[in-house]
């Protein structure tokens, strides 16, 4: 019997680590999906409502759980993550965000928190202040070193500001420098002139083989 790991890597080269094929499944309402899911998730996080409305939520909640749990999907074929039509390629998981190359080699956009994202006294959680980093990051690293598979070595995240939910930020980040496999990068995420957090990391090149 083959084993399950040795049939993914079989299947997806390269020990499973492979860049998404784009997909169009879905359908033109994949998009208003996974908007659907992040307002679903922000009110979860804000609601104050009667006991009765909590009830009737709950229950719809589960009637689409059940509506989509007989098509869950394996990562390779779901379009969560493929869609390179939507912004983040579809993934439910990231922060809401838009980078590209700017004529100085380096990424430059925006990146805007939900309140899902909130952590206390308006402030967002820290930890995903990491994340939008670490997503940002993977990309800088790809798109400008033009390296296939790379998995994040380290992470360090300085928190200089209060980040606020629900407003539009400025993100950019760039390859500091290379050596061998190594990728050192850097990011900077600001509201205006005001520097709100930073960090760098360091992202290494896959052999072939490695997961």
């Amino acid at each position: 019997m083959t084993a399950l790991g040795d049939t993914a890597a079989a299947v997806h080269p390269g020990g499973g680590f492979n860049p998404p094929v784009p997909t169009g499944r879905g359908g033109a309402d994949y998009g208003r999906f996974v908007d659907a899911v992040r307002d679903l998730q922000d009110h979860a996080r804000a609601v104050d409502a009667p006991d009765h409305v909590i009830t009737r939520a709950a229950d719809l909640l589960q009637e689409a759980s059940a509506l989509l749990a007989p098509y869950d999907a394996d990562e390779w074929t779901a379009p969560s993550g493929r869609r390179t039509d939507l912004p983040m390629r579809g993934n439910i998981l990231s922060v809401p965000n838009e980078t590209e190359p700017g004529e100085d080699g380096r990424l430059h956009g925006w990146a805007r928190f939900r309140r899902f994202h909130l952590g206390r006294n308006g402030a967002v959680h820290g930890g995903m202040i990491a994340h939008l980093f670490d997503s940002v990051l993977g990309k800088t690293s790809f798109l400008l070193t033009g390296g296939p598979y790379q998995r994040t070595a380290y992470l360090h995240v300085n928190y200089r500001q209060i980040v606020p939910i629900e407003k539009e930020l400025q993100v950019d980040a760039g390859v500091l420098r290379t050596e061998g496999r190594k990728i050192f990068v850097d990011i900077r995420l600001c509201d205006g002139q005001d520097l709100l957090a930073d960090g760098e990391g360091l992202f290494v090149l896959l052999k072939p083989g490695q997961p």
